[in-house]
């Protein structure tokens, strides 16, 4: 599942260019196709993940899969802009497969004595089945539209081919899991949680396209954070919330998710800038690495390898270190990559070093996250708390995307004249200081808001604390996972 998940998210990067011509649309329309596929994934995840607690995980699994599925054969075959946009974005169900697979993992280990543990071994191998599926993905989409010339619909269905095949995996290869939250989908949450994101999503995105000017963006978003108000009021009081705001306030619960918020931030939001920074001339300019397209991939392809190495490395470092400062650790990583950039960005050589360190942190929190958040919640919680670390991180992105938009525009939106007349599109070494100043800040954030975790979080319980079966099946957090 989270080698066709990677396959997803490196196999149409490469080639955007060749789908906008497909569809005889602008480069800068392929926008929309993000914009879009968030949304629909922030939507999605609390949803199906509160439908996998009630109804089991496998289950909603394999509903997701032939939704993914059907979206991947619509992108395939899509006969313009707006069927191929609608596709698109439903393809953004498979966000919720981590989650799932992380809450069908802890459901049978859960009570072992090392569950934590192979909670977390899992999850480094499924976000390196993830990462190498991003590899896998974007190498055989550039071979294979150059084999396939002026059949690009034929490339399309590669995708939808694994994502259909994935379904019987799941449905023949994956049990399913047990214990089930009671109650029934709060459709007056969701309600109110689809508006508020969707006034987020929204603003951000038109923040994002019509710059700082853009006054009424910032009141979509405003409205959007507002919501979110009564949104919390509804869910502390009904029994079966869609969002349980009281687990999100435990101590050992709020940091992963606000690390998972903070981390959007770079993981989501900070790729874009780093190409175009390659791509910019420095005989022209003055700063930039001036690298082909061709060369770009270098630099994606270390950043890519160096995420599966944190992944690997994940499980292995809290065999020495608590997962707790494990997870610190990894945020500090993160923070000191982009710093990093402030000083050093001045050759290739210097750019590799940074996004290796920074890689190697962002590969262990992708893995940490959403095994540390089932750790750190009820069992008939695990889908709920580990897709809300999905959920914030996409904001989180967004939320970057927009305001790094902003920064890389300052200078043409600040001497819009003088930019037009010398036909000057690059962004300013101002901007991309910004950009990689806030990923450094919001990573070591992260990292101090961890360190206020509880010592013991997220650990396997000794044996002379290892819950009844009946605490087991409390609904209110354990002593044994949020210690």
């Amino acid at each position: 599942m989270e080698l066709t998940s990677g396959i997803l998210q490196g196999y149409y990067t490469p080639i955007l260019t060749d789908i906008a011509r497909h569809l005889g649309i602008h480069d800068g329309d392929v926008n929309w196709f993000e914009a879009a596929q968030l949304t629909v994934s922030a939507l999605a995840v609390p949803v199906l993940a509160k439908l996998g607690d009630l109804y089991g995980h496998r289950r909603i699994l394999l509903v997701s899969t032939v939704l993914t599925a059907a979206a991947s054969w619509g992108v395939a075959l899509a006969p313009g802009f707006w069927t191929f946009l609608a596709a698109w974005s439903l393809q953004g169900f498979y966000v919720v497969w981590l989650p799932l697979e992380i809450a069908l993992v802890f459901s049978r280990v859960h009570g072992l004595a090392d569950g934590a543990a192979r909670t977390r071994r899992a999850a480094g191998i499924l976000v390196g089945a993830l990462e190498f599926g991003v590899i896998a993905g974007a190498l055989a989409s550039g071979a294979l539209v150059e084999a396939f010339a002026g059949q690009l619909q034929l490339v399309l269905m590669i995708p939808a081919v694994v994502v259909t095949a994935c379904w019987f995996a799941i449905r023949f290869g994956v049990p399913e899991s047990a214990g089930r939250a009671g109650g029934r989908v709060d459709t007056g949450g969701f309600a109110l949680l689809a508006v508020g994101l969707l006034l987020i999503t929204s603003g951000l995105t038109f923040m994002r396209l019509g710059g700082p000017g853009a006054w009424w963006a910032g009141s979509l978003v405003a409205a959007g954070v507002l919501v979110f108000i009564p949104f919390v009021r509804v869910q502390l009081g009904r029994e079966d919330p869609l969002v349980d705001i009281r687990m999100l306030r435990s101590k050992s619960m709020w940091p992963v998710q606000l690390t998972a918020g903070l981390f959007g931030v770079s993981v989501l939001g900070a790729q874009a800038p780093l190409s175009t920074f390659a791509r910019t001339d420095p005989a022209l300019h003055g700063y930039g690495l001036g690298l082909r397209a061709g060369q770009v991939s270098i630099i994606i392809g270390v950043y890519v390898l160096a995420l599966l190495v944190g992944a690997l490395l994940y499980p292995v470092v809290t065999r020495r270190l608590t997962p707790r400062w494990t997870l610190v650790g990894a945020a500090a990583l993160v923070g000191t990559g982009y710093l990093l950039f402030l000083p050093l960005h001045g050759s290739l050589a210097e750019a590799l070093v940074n996004m290796a360190v920074a890689g190697v942190g962002s590969g262990a929190l992708v893995a940490a996250l959403p095994s540390a958040a089932a750790a750190a919640a009820p069992l008939d919680r695990t889908a709920m708390a580990t897709g809300l670390t999905n959920t914030t991180k996409t904001i989180g992105g967004a939320f970057a995307s927009a305001v790094f938009g902003i920064a890389l525009l300052s200078h043409v939106l600040g001497d819009a004249g003088a930019a037009a007349g010398a036909g000057q599109t690059a962004a300013p070494l101002s901007g991309y200081l910004t950009v990689w100043a806030i990923c450094g800040v919001t990573g070591l954030a992260a990292a101090a808001a961890l360190v206020l975790v509880p010592r013991l979080a997220f650990s396997d319980p000794s044996p002379a604390t290892t819950e009844t079966p009946a605490a087991a099946e409390s609904p209110a957090p354990s002593p044994t996972r949020s210690q």
